[in-house]
């Protein structure tokens, strides 16, 4: 899977303020690729076509948030672990009726560090608040300590998140 832009560059600046989190946001977003996330996101679509649950962590779970929302095919829940919305701002534009009537209804996990250097804790929250805005449930969960990384905890709840979406094992 390609990179969408240099990500350490973006992250290494320190941010103090509110302001300079919401400017590097909009810093970030204006630097996406477009053409690759689509094309990424096209990939995901010929790989699923059943009911399941679609996730990863950090790009991989920014594409699958991605995907998944804009996916024609119903997924049972969407993960993304210290991930953010990748353009957020052309996803009503995407969100056909088909797509709708797919995964209007789909669960969304998001865990994220509250010391995650490289994807800001402030992009998690706003992923979750703009989803949240277009009628998603969003469960978004916050690790103490965490940078960008995994923690057990957060294992723990997702693997719990999981278990209600599946189908027994019968």
């Amino acid at each position: 899977m390609p990179g969408w832009y240099d990500i350490v560059r973006l992250g290494a600046s320190s941010i103090r303020s509110v302001l300079a989190l919401v400017i590097a946001f909009n810093d970030l977003a204006q630097r996406q690729d477009q053409p690759g996330i689509h094309k990424s996101r096209d990939y995901f679509h010929r790989l699923i076509k059943a009911e399941i649950d679609k996730g990863g962590f950090s790009q991989g779970g920014s594409i699958s948030i991605f995907a998944g929302l804009t996916s024609p095919f119903p997924l049972s829940g969407i993960f993304g672990l210290s991930s953010y919305l990748l353009l957020g701002d052309t996803l009503p534009t995407l969100l056909t009726p088909e797509v709708r009537a797919a995964n209007s209804s789909t669960p969304i996990f998001m865990g994220h560090g509250d010391v995650d250097p490289l994807v800001k804790l402030e992009w998690g929250q706003e992923t979750a608040k703009v989803l949240k805005g277009l009628g998603w449930k969003v469960s978004f969960n916050v690790y103490k300590g965490l940078a960008h990384s995994a923690d057990p905890q957060e294992m723990d709840d997702l693997e719990k998140w999981l278990g209600e979406r599946l189908p027994a094992q019968g």
